[in-house]
């Protein structure tokens, strides 16, 4: 894939395609199937991209998008030609990408589409600034206003081309939500038969989170780790300041094969997980032991630590409604996971991180 940066006459004015500058690495027995699915017409309309974190599977997405709205394709899109520009710039018309957002906070449902669709604008505009992202935000979801504002643009029909392609990232963060069962229908309606001209791309680091009645009517890719020497190719062409020698080695084993993980902070991520595991145990076993963790947490670090252990905890709990859905049971883990939203915009203020937290737990075990 190349770089482009400059733009070309259209209709009598420039127009400038921002590049994503980073190209899609690996996977070439996946790519090689997908290019002969498009070939020969047999691509599913509907697919469920998985793997580990960081191995590329929302860039493989849009790497099929741009291979469907090439216009001299082959087994890789030509990177030339207008449609593919497009799609490298995360500007082509018939590309829609939806990534996890905070909830919209207007309470018309219309307003909340529009609200959706503003966060998602600026949440592509920064990805085209950094095409290497950071994983989404703990607390954001795909909401019901974002399944709305799906099913819109699947109504209106492909500016060029013919085709439209949806790439939804994070599918598992589909979290369920009272009183939404329209809309919630309407978009498995869709999933279930989709417009003849449009493709769906989902994707998910767990599968078994993803809603079963999504995951039911997508057919799986499963992308593996991608080898060290890959890693290590693109880490030293890619990255600034790309380190040399033992701290590269020391670099490429903690990516483990997956090119998301060079620009992790290291094992934060993984501990808040742990903390927010222990404080659900704590919360759940009832007693003390809630107030006992609370204790535990620094009383002035209402920024770093304690919003990282807010955004694991809320990311714990949609992920336990999603498992408890198909049982009719994600009721008290929707109410917890407001709870944790409520309790995450509060953190933003001047408060006491032990006093915010005790007063959590309180509230997370009157619904859990």
């Amino acid at each position: 894939m190349l770089q482009w940066s400059k733009g070309f006459e259209n209709t009598g004015r420039l127009v400038t395609f921002p590049a994503m500058n980073h190209p899609l690495v690996g996977h070439s027995e996946a790519r090689r199937r997908l290019a002969d699915s498009v070939r020969n017409n047999r691509l599913p309309q509907v697919i469920l991209v998985t793997g580990p974190e960081g191995v590329g599977k929302q860039r493989l997405a849009l790497w099929l998008a741009q291979l469907m709205m090439c216009e001299r394709p082959g087994g890789e899109p030509c990177g030339e030609c207008r449609p593919c520009r497009q799609v490298l710039g995360l500007s082509h018309p018939d590309l829609h990408w939806f990534v996890p957002i905070q909830r919209p906070k207007a309470g018309e449902a219309d307003r909340q589409v529009d609200e959706a669709a503003e966060l998602l604008s600026e949440a592509i505009a920064a990805r085209r600034e950094e095409p290497l992202y950071p994983g989404a935000d703990g607390m954001a979801s795909h909401p019901i206003a974002s399944a709305r504002l799906l099913l819109r643009r699947a109504s209106l029909t492909p500016v060029q081309g013919g085709r439209k392609v949806f790439v939804v990232g994070e599918a598992d963060r589909l979290v369920p939500q009272e009183g939404s069962s329209d809309a919630a229908n309407a978009l498995l309606k869709f999933l279930e038969e989709p417009p003849a001209d449009t493709w769906i791309v989902l994707t998910t680091t767990e599968p078994e989170r993803v809603l079963p009645t999504i995951r039911s009517r997508a057919v799986p890719l499963r992308l593996a780790r991608l080898p060290d020497a890959e890693v290590r190719g693109f880490a030293e062409r890619s990255l600034p300041d790309a380190p040399r020698g033992a701290e590269l080695d020391a670099l490429v084993r903690h990516a483990d094969g997956a090119i998301g993980r060079l620009l992790e902070g290291g094992e934060g991520a993984g501990k808040a997980a742990q903390d927010a595991r222990a404080l659900l145990d704590a919360v759940t076993s009832g007693g003390g032991a809630r107030f006992e963790r609370s204790l535990k947490q620094p009383p002035w670090s209402a920024r770093g630590a304690f919003t990282d252990l807010l955004d694991a905890l809320a990311a714990e709990l949609a992920g336990r409604a999603r498992e408890s859905a198909p049982k009719g049971k994600s009721a008290p883990f929707v109410a917890a996971l407001e709870r944790v939203q409520a309790a995450r915009a509060e953190a933003q203020g001047n408060v006491n991180p032990q006093l915010l937290l005790a007063s959590l737990a309180g509230e997370l075990s009157e619904v859990l």
